[in-house]
């Protein structure tokens, strides 16, 4: 019965496992969201770029916005699997994800709700942190 009820509201002694299995999944999927957009090339990036940026921008900047996008999802992946350069990664991935979002709200293509929920994801890691398992954990101690 001790051992039910600790499991039940005990400690969250795995909490750092827990972040290590988010980071790892979460940058899996979003270096596969990000890949086809990287390597797609000028005219991708310039899609995006209009997509996300086209009532903020002039059109000479949607290749730099859409490159952008590309590499904060897939550059941004590739950082939160180790954790390294956590705060940087999460925040790049949080604004693309704020302008996802407001794509699909304003055009009214596509659902906003996996931008959304990502967001909300990428928001509340900047919070929690990477957990003791990461590399900005073993690096950087002490100056988070």
């Amino acid at each position: 019965m001790a051992n039910i009820k600790h499991l039940l509201f005990g400690r969250y002694r795995y909490a750092d496992t827990g972040l290590v299995i988010l980071r790892v999944g979460m940058g899996i999927m979003f270096i596969l969201h990000g890949y086809p957009k990287l390597f797609g090339g000028t005219a991708v990036w310039v899609d995006i770029g209009a997509k996300g940026m086209g009532s903020f921008s002039p059109e000479q900047y949607y290749v730099f916005w859409g490159f952008l996008a590309a590499i904060s999802e897939f550059g941004g992946g590739l950082l939160l699997i180790p954790g390294l350069f956590f705060r940087v990664a999460l925040t790049f991935l949080f604004l693309t994800m704020v302008f996802a979002t407001g794509f699909h709200v304003i055009t009214g293509q596509g659902s906003p709700y996996h931008a959304m929920e990502a967001g909300i994801l990428f928001f509340s890691l900047l919070w929690i942190g990477p957990g003791k398992y990461s590399l900005d954990t073993k690096l950087f101690e002490g100056n988070s």
